[in-house]
């Protein structure tokens, strides 16, 4: 799956970069002072680099966690997101990571301590107050699991704080790391979720609704939280028909007892990110909607967002109690 990896200098020794290594014994090693001198340039094919990212092993310095944009949560009054990961291991055509960064090579901070301290430290801070944590904004928390080993790292950790919540956002359905042990009860593992109709035009590499439908069931049946994500609505002709047929076979399935929260939102992206997008992709379909460009940033028109936010939430409400729904502003 990889084969070429970058090495900063000063993480050649640390332990878990040696347990990567040994797993891609035929990969291509190659030493760089920093990952940004791989990473950063401009001069990069994000397009063709996607074929066959590298992995950049790398350390962070700082900014190990953030507080999210303003609307973005599910009902804590402090939010923060971190990133274990630069980009992702999918291929979504409306991800927003193709517009925000240079490159297509996956970096992974192999530091987690340093954020497991910063996180703490945010937790005793506030002792008296429920925080929640987002991994999965500038990457899939659970696709490289096999690689990372990230939740069996950040799992037993955040069963540490009894002031913290985690979500973990994803399309994968790597998720032994989580039926391997016992659920958190202040963990959600949220899964993005578009009709198949639409996530086979524009979610290439990411498993189809039916698998992820499937790791739902078995986390599920494990006791673990889920969250449902219904963001970006994409539209096309007949949309209506589309989702009210997603959100009839996924709360088919769901027992609502394990149901954290559902969210949805429609596509949007900065004008910025739209544009180098849109460089990459000129053919692509989704750009031939009936988009516009307001306050900086790119999504449909009014009428027809509203129309879609309002026709949805008209679906979701019918399945779900109104406190576990949480609209995306825009």
């Amino acid at each position: 799956m990889i084969e070429t990896i970058y090495i900063e200098e000063n993480v050649q020794q640390h332990p878990r970069v040696k347990d990567i290594l040994a797993r891609f014994p035929t990969a291509r090693n190659i030493i760089c002072e920093r990952y940004s001198e791989v990473f950063n340039p401009k001069a990069q094919n994000f397009r063709l680099q996607k074929q066959k990212p590298a992995l950049i092993l790398a350390e962070k310095y700082k900014n190990f966690a953030l507080e999210t944009p303003k609307g973005y949560g599910m009902g804590a009054e402090r939010n923060y997101y971190f990133s274990h990961i630069l980009n992702c291991l999918y291929d979504c055509r409306y991800c927003f990571l193709q517009g925000m960064y240079q490159s297509a090579n996956y970096v992974l901070f192999v530091n987690y301590e340093d954020f497991q301290d910063e996180i703490r430290h945010i937790c005793n801070d506030h002792p008296t107050e429920d925080i929640h944590f987002f991994s999965g904004y500038d990457c899939d928390s659970l696709a490289l699991e096999p690689v990372t080993g990230f939740a069996d790292q950040f799992l037993p950790f955040f069963a540490s704080l009894p002031n913290a919540s985690l979500e973990l956002r994803t399309k994968s359905t790597q998720i032994r790391s989580l039926t391997n042990r016992e659920p958190l009860p202040r963990c959600v593992v949220a899964f993005s979720l578009s009709p198949s109709e639409i996530a086979t035009k524009v979610e290439d590499k990411a498993p189809t609704l039916e698998r992820r439908l499937d790791a739902i069931k078995k986390l599920q049946q494990h006791g673990w939280l889920i969250g449902l994500r219904f963001d970006p609505l994409i539209y096309q002709t007949g949309y209506q028909q589309q989702y009210q047929q997603l959100f009839e076979q996924v709360f088919a399935m769901i027992d609502l007892k394990q149901l954290h929260s559902v969210s949805l939102g429609v596509f949007r992206l900065p004008e910025s990110f739209y544009k180098k997008i849109h460089r990459l992709y000129p053919d692509e379909k989704l750009f031939a909607s009936p988009l516009e460009h307001q306050n900086g940033m790119v999504s449909y028109r009014t009428e027809l967002e509203q129309e879609m936010i309002q026709t949805c939430t008209e679906f979701v409400l019918n399945y779900i109690p109104i406190n576990k729904f949480f609209p995306c502003a825009t």
